[in-house]
């Protein structure tokens, strides 16, 4: 067993047997990686809701690359995200992308910090955070080490060169603000996420998008 509680970030999670969870987090010490957690009942599974941030002692296992984690704690409730019904609907859309995006074992300097800022920035946003998943894929694609800017990101642009480049130039709290309908969104997030599959050289499908779409048609 590790010294002290590590903090973790939920992605997403596998169910084995009746009482057990694979959890798939992403962590400062580990990267991408898959823990077991046995009598998951017991535990809560909105514990293990996407996003969450945890801390949990980590048992380490000699014989198996599957290590267990005990004495789980939910370190803050992101008030903030599950009361909104929307905000809930994003994170199942942003935990697939960290999950389909960062392979497993990968651990990129600084992502960890940069996706519990994310976390504790859409939690606190209380009004016009309906941009923040298109936002979430630019400084996704910054926070891998790639170099987002408009000229390396309009070939994927297609019919949204202007939109594109007016989120390349925006600050944070400008994007936020750019006047797009939920068409223009979700294909902005299909072009992002063309681009970051692109770069990582992966077919990067994420199921949760069709989510994303009914939520701003």
């Amino acid at each position: 067993m590790t010294g002290d509680a590590v903090e973790f970030i939920v992605l997403t999670t596998t169910k084995v047997g009746e009482n057990a969870l694979v959890v798939h987090t992403l962590s400062r010490e580990w990267g991408r990686r898959g823990f077991l957690v046995r009598s998951a009942k017991k535990t809560g599974t909105t514990l293990f809701l996407p996003l969450n941030i945890l801390e949990a002692d980590v048992v380490e296992n000699s014989k198996s690359e599957l290590w267990t984690l005990k004495n789980i704690t939910l370190k803050d409730a992101l008030e903030g995200i599950r009361g909104n019904l929307k905000k809930n609907t994003m994170t199942l859309f942003l935990s697939e992308v960290l999950f389909r995006t960062v392979r497993d074992g990968a651990n990129e300097d600084g992502l960890y910090e940069w996706c519990v800022g994310s976390i504790l920035t859409l939690n606190a946003l209380e009004a016009d955070f309906a941009n923040f998943p298109v936002r979430f894929l630019l400084e996704l694609a910054g926070a891998l080490g790639f170099r987002p800017t408009f000229d390396d990101i309009a070939p994927f642009a297609g019919e949204h060169l202007s939109q594109m480049k007016a989120l390349t130039a925006a600050s944070f709290s400008e994007s936020l603000l750019l006047p797009l309908n939920g068409s223009t969104r979700n294909a902005l997030c299909e072009e992002l996420l063309q681009y970051l599959s692109y770069h990582t050289e992966a077919n990067i499908q994420v199921k949760s998008l069709a989510v994303l779409r009914e939520l701003y048609r």
